[in-house]
């Protein structure tokens, strides 16, 4: 599905919202592109509607007196009034005169010596006329003030009306702009849970929060302002066109141009300002992955000295952003205001062109108020071109934050059971299992052994042998390439991940902790783990005695992945974390090998507590650490080249004697 249409499907869950809006921007824009209409009628019927027609009548409602007699315009007679003589007022240049009698004709006037000659062609009229003095022209324009006004207020009316329907549109199309992106966040990080993590092995994280935050930031702009830009102008550019055809045909026609000038305009911005948005956005990650890197690994940066390097990098990924930033204000200021103008210049060309073979007023192609309706909607015509020329880099930002949103989520990802099954006892099974994080590179071959309920299993070897690979293909953060892997003699590919890893937990060698307090980080905020559980969790790992001199005991602050706490704390805290959830499979990997003398000596002692009843396995480094391990496999180069307990191991004299041998040396020494 086309990014479009993706974005299209979201703002249909809140179409309430947004056709709301949208229906009030219609009112809004329909109100204000009255506008002319009523000033031409202000000009035609009112302003120069005094050349109309006018009767002798007797004194009344809208009757005018000049020299003793009264005179009504024709319009404002009622059907049951009768009409007396017909006269005249006229205008000649800058002077209006009255003539006694109809007018056969209009053309071409001119006044001479009490005379007025009207000439249309070959024909001509000579008329006796008298100049009416600006008192009397102001008499005569008594009748239209009061319909003046009501169409001034009528039209304020439509204004203050366009106002509200603005605001309500404004406030729809901003709720429903919001509720998208809540929803589109929401379902981003819902599906980077279910993501597998093979997937972030090559995305810094920056990259994904950037597409959390500032791409969906970015189709925010879309559904406010992009949306009721083009909307409004599309809105405003159909009006203002039925207007014009209205009004009259051919000119309107000629005006039909803009629209394929404008469309061509579109096709060609887009084909730039795609290509320099997707470098923009694509540099705006890396840019916060840069940055949550160095911040992440500020303490390494510093004591290696690495300030000046890593300024050069980020000024290398700054200067690209800026260069392209650059560029796509350079196609903007280039082309969307010399555009409009352009467009704007060559419509009025054509306007001038039409309306020069004739005069402008009286016995032209088109009355005053005409041509003020027509230079006022043309005008208007450009807002809109204006509005949607100067959005195309909105709508192209969107569109390209939009296809990099998308193509997360289309990211296959696990399918959340809320399926439970029975705690498992906790035999494992590894049956000739091979397995590569890369095609047709294998890192484990050919593992085979067993784990019995309530044995603990000790994987040993040099860094890189396998041991971690093991553990994540146990909780299917990966699976298998061949072979197969069981618990209680079911095939872990045929249980739901969540209620796999449901009887299970891991401690880290560096264990991660969230914002929160320490008792928040032993039960995750899991209702089934009660403050008691967590009380004695603590308790039975010896955390409390660690943890005594906290100013707030467990409901001590602990701010991201526990940087106030000691790495003895952490690791405490994370046991008790394990403990505290009672599973089937525990995996320690390497928890004790950042722990001081003193702490180790308290999670040895919590170890037989930890292990009771349950599945165990340890990834360790020391090996006087599991020494009383019920089996043992060393693994070299992603095999298992010997397997038995630490006696067994040492009668042997393999591998596994040499490790341990090389380690009591180093110890002594």
């Amino acid at each position: 599905m086309k990014v479009g249409k993706k974005l299209v499907k979201y703002a249909m869950e809140y179409k309430k919202f947004i056709l709301i809006a949208l229906l009030m921007l219609t009112f809004s824009v329909g109100a204000e592109l009255t506008g002319p209409f009523i000033a031409k009628k202000m000009i035609d019927s009112h302003v120069l509607g005094i050349e109309s027609p006018w009767f002798e009548t007797v004194k009344g409602k809208d009757a005018v007196l000049y020299e003793g007699k009264y005179y009504k315009r024709s319009q404002y007679f009622r059907t049951d009034e009768q009409k007396g003589k017909e006269v005249r007022i006229i205008q000649v240049g800058k002077g209006f005169y009255f003539i006694n009698g109809a007018i056969q004709m209009d053309g071409e006037r001119s006044y001479h010596k009490g005379k007025i000659t009207i000439k249309q062609g070959d024909s001509i009229q000579t008329l006796t006329a008298k100049k009416i003095s600006t008192t009397q022209l102001l008499e005569f324009y008594q009748p239209e003030i009061p319909r003046i006004i009501r169409l001034i207020l009528f039209y304020f009316g439509l204004l203050l009306c366009a106002s509200l329907f603005q605001y309500g549109q404004h406030y729809y199309l901003q709720k429903a702009a919001n509720r998208i992106i809540q929803r589109m966040r929401t379902d981003i990080f819902a599906h980077i849970q279910k993501l597998p993590i093979r997937y972030f092995d090559n995305l810094p994280a920056g990259k994904v929060v950037s597409r959390i935050t500032n791409d969906t930031e970015a189709i925010r702009e879309l559904y406010v302002t992009v949306l009721a830009t083009f909307f409004t102008s599309t809105i405003y550019i159909t009006g203002i066109y039925i207007a014009l055809f209205i009004l009259n045909v051919k000119l309107a026609a000629i005006c039909l141009l803009l629209l394929p000038l404008l469309y061509l305009w579109v096709i060609v911005y887009r084909k730039y300002a795609s290509k320099y948005n997707h470098v923009i956005r694509s540099k705006v990650s890396e840019i916060n992955a840069t940055i949550n890197e160095s911040i992440n690994g500020m303490n390494i940066i510093q004591a290696f000295r690495r300030e000046e390097k890593m300024k050069e990098e980020f000024e290398e990924l700054n200067q690209t952003h800026f260069n392209y930033q650059n560029k796509l204000l350079s196609l903007n200021a280039l082309t969307s205001h010399n555009l409009v103008s352009v467009l704007r210049n060559i419509t009025f060309v054509a306007f001038i062109w039409y309306f020069g073979g004739g005069s402008i007023g009286v016995g032209s192609f088109v009355t005053l108020g005409v041509l003020y309706a027509f230079v006022d909607y043309i005008n208007r015509l450009f807002q809109p071109v204006t509005g949607v020329v100067n959005q195309l880099a909105n709508l192209e930002q969107a569109l390209v934050a939009g296809e990099r949103v998308f193509e997360l989520l289309n990211e296959k990802g696990t399918d959340v059971s809320d399926e439970r099954i029975p705690r498992y006892k906790g035999d494992v099974t590894f049956d000739h299992v091979y397995f590569g994080y890369k095609e047709n590179n294998d890192v484990l071959k050919n593992i085979t052994f067993e784990a019995k309920h309530g044995e603990t299993v000790a994987l040993v070897g040099h860094t890189g042998s396998g041991k971690s690979s093991i553990m994540n293909l146990l909780f299917r953060f990966y699976d298998s390439t061949r072979g197969n892997i069981k618990i209680d003699g079911v095939s872990i590919k045929n249980i739901s991940i969540q209620s796999l890893r449901e009887h299970m937990a891991i401690v880290l060698q560096d264990p991660y902790l969230f914002t929160g307090t320490i008792a928040t980080n032993v039960s995750l905020n899991d209702p089934r783990i009660t403050r008691e559980v967590v009380e004695k969790a603590l308790k039975d790992v010896g955390a409390d005695k660690v943890l005594k001199n906290l100013e707030k005991g467990i409901d001590e602050p602990v701010i991201e992945k526990g940087s106030t706490l000691s790495s003895g704390q952490r690791q405490l805290i994370s046991f008790a974390r394990a403990l505290a959830f009672d599973p089937a499979i525990l995996i320690l990997d390497e928890a004790t090998s950042n722990i001081d003398t003193e702490t180790e000596a308290l999670i040895q002692e919590a170890m037989d507590v930890l292990k009771k009843g349950r599945t165990t396995f340890i990834i360790a480094h020391r090996l006087s650490t599991i020494r009383s391990a019920d089996q043992i496999l060393v693994l070299d180069k992603g095999e298992i080249v010997e397997k038995g307990n630490h006696e067994e191991l040492m009668e042997r004299k393999g591998k596994y004697y040499q490790m341990y041998q090389l380690q009591q040396i180093k110890k002594v020494g």
